[in-house]
């Protein structure tokens, strides 16, 4: 039986760049960044209150894994935002939108009410989406 999911990947289109948003700007922790070979590392960050989820920032570069038509494919697909990445919580939606957009981070939707809850969207430097929302939103207790 498969009991969670520890390690997941965002692919990201500069990883310096992406560590900074991540780091700098979510302040997400680093748990590795270790070298892989020219140009690119193993660099993986968490949620400061969810230590046990490791998301790699995965750089999309020319190599086996990607010629270079799927490479400049994924990279302009990226940059659209075509991809979204997940749900990101944190306690106070206002205060998190204020406190990211004086950060830089480029919000595609203010919170907003929606018939399940408060929700806002941003990008990271790639061009992924996120959707921000406050972790009231997630109250099973009450069948949400």
């Amino acid at each position: 039986m498969i009991t969670k999911m520890t390690v997941t990947n965002i692919h990201v289109i500069n990883q310096d760049s992406a560590y900074d948003f991540y780091v700098n700007k979510l302040g997400f922790q680093v748990v590795d960044d270790i070298p892989m070979g020219p140009g690119t590392r193993w660099l993986t960050v968490s949620p400061p209150e969810q230590p046990d989820l490791q998301i790699v920032l995965f750089p999309v570069v020319v190599s086996k894994m990607f010629p270079q038509k799927t490479a400049d494919t994924l990279i302009d697909l990226i940059k659209q935002g075509i991809f979204g990445c997940g749900v990101l919580t944190c306690t106070d939606i206002f205060a998190t939108y204020e406190e990211l957009k004086a950060k830089g981070v480029e919000f595609i939707k203010a919170p907003t009410e929606e018939f399940y809850g408060m929700e806002a969207f941003f990008k990271d430097d790639s061009g992924n989406y996120f959707s921000l929302q406050p972790i009231s939103n997630f109250d099973h207790e009450n069948g949400i």
